[in-house]
């Protein structure tokens, strides 16, 4: 076992071992430690723990002493110049027309080098500039250019979800995240909402990936076919956080039932066809997957089924009345349609040539000509297109050739 204590140089930045060298130290002091760029101010976040040996890098830095008032004085003294030689930096860039966005600044704790920190799209050449920066705070420079992301630790700020950046919080570090994280806990694809205000994809995509990978181990993929309690079926949809799917069962028209993945026996992962020569089991087997939460499961009233059972209704409601609706007009024949009035669209069924073309027709002028027109009714039905002002020339009467 090794005794360390952890201390950080920047807030958010990451976390370094160090010996305390005998030294106790409480959680918020400063302390000067050694580091490769010579002596540095920094803030222990971790009191004095006994760690295992292969946790530790050898060898161990030493703490050199508690910082005084002195050093205090000193580092803000340093925070002040910072902010100078920012600016001064930037307009030493626009001068030299420098393709280069200026990020921060840092002064080491004795004030000997200055680190300025940038962003580009490409590589810059700023040995002119390094020259002028040299000549006028009379120390080492050194310009490191950094990513988007460690632009947005240092900058900081506050993320879609309302909380300040994951990165400058508590992160030492950046886990690696991919496209493929998205996919398995179910999220949109669209870059724009798994993104960061950085322009990467969010770091928290990597928090519950673990649970995701176990949960999708427990639970079959989409358009599987499976066994269940009421039947064998396919796959619809699955949920990862409930461990629940939706199974369409193949003899039943009805919506897809949910079932937990306990009640449920993969016959075929994935897409495909029903395996060939499958015969189902006999259904006293199958009623052995059902279990108590499922029965709950399926025989609570939840939001999520209820807009299902609703759309059934609806599907049974309107096809009735459409099958309804269609008998009422065929035994109605041709004479229905010379009113004059458009007969109404029936919502299923099949619609004969001249029902889609009656809304086409042209309205009765005046409530004497629908009555003429209902008494001509049984005549040749071509007389309906006729225009209405010749009608009134005649009497009633057809043109005189």
């Amino acid at each position: 076992m090794t005794e360390i204590i952890s201390v950080r140089f920047r807030p958010g930045g990451k976390q370094y071992y160090f010996d305390p060298a005998g030294l106790t130290v409480a959680e918020g002091q400063g302390v000067i430690v050694e580091t490769g760029k010579g002596l540095e101010y920094g803030t222990c976040v971790r009191r004095n723990t006994q760690v295992e040996d292969e946790a530790v890098v050898q060898p161990l830095r030493p703490v050199v002493r508690m910082a005084t008032e002195r050093d205090e004085k000193q580092v803000r003294e340093n925070r002040g110049r910072e902010k100078e030689a920012l600016r001064t930096c930037q307009q030493l860039v626009e001068r030299h027309g420098l393709d280069m966005k200026l990020v921060q600044v840092e002064y080491s704790f004795d004030g000997n080098k200055i680190l300025f920190f940038f962003t580009s799209d490409g590589r810059v050449d700023f040995r002119a500039l390094v020259k002028d920066l040299a000549g006028i705070f009379r120390a080492r420079i050194e310009l490191r250019q950094i990513g988007v992301r460690d632009e947005a630790r240092m900058l900081g700020g506050f993320g879609f979800c309302g909380k300040p950046f994951c990165c400058a919080q508590f992160l030492d570090e950046f886990q690696p995240v991919s496209i493929k994280m998205a996919k398995t806990q179910n999220l949109s694809l669209n870059p724009t909402k798994i993104s960061g205000t950085c322009g990467r994809l969010m770091c928290c995509l990597k928090y519950e990936q673990g649970a995701y990978e176990d949960a999708v181990k427990r639970c079959p993929k989409q358009e599987s076919f499976v066994e269940c309690p009421d039947g064998a079926g396919t796959v619809s949809s699955v949920n990862l956080l409930r461990e629940q799917v939706k199974v369409r069962l193949e003899d039943s028209t009805e919506q897809p039932k949910s079932y937990l993945t306990e009640e449920i026996r993969v016959v075929r992962s994935g897409k495909g066809r029903r395996p060939e020569g499958y015969e189902p089991p006999p259904r006293g087997e199958l009623e052995k997957l059902r279990t108590q939460e499922g029965e709950q499961l399926r025989s609570g009233r939840k939001l999520s089924d209820g807009p299902a059972d609703l759309n059934q209704v609806l599907e049974r409601y309107l096809s009735e009345g459409g099958q309804q609706q269609e008998g009422g007009q065929r035994q109605g024949g041709r004479r229905g349609r010379g009113h004059g009035k458009p007969a109404p669209q029936p919502q299923s069924g099949r619609q004969d040539k001249g029902a889609r073309q009656q809304p086409q027709q042209p309205k009765p002028a005046a409530p004497q000509d629908g009555a003429q027109s209902a008494h001509t009714g049984g005549q040749n039905h071509k007389r309906r297109y006729r225009p209405h002002h010749r009608r009134r020339s005649g009497g009633g009467q057809p043109p005189q050739a």
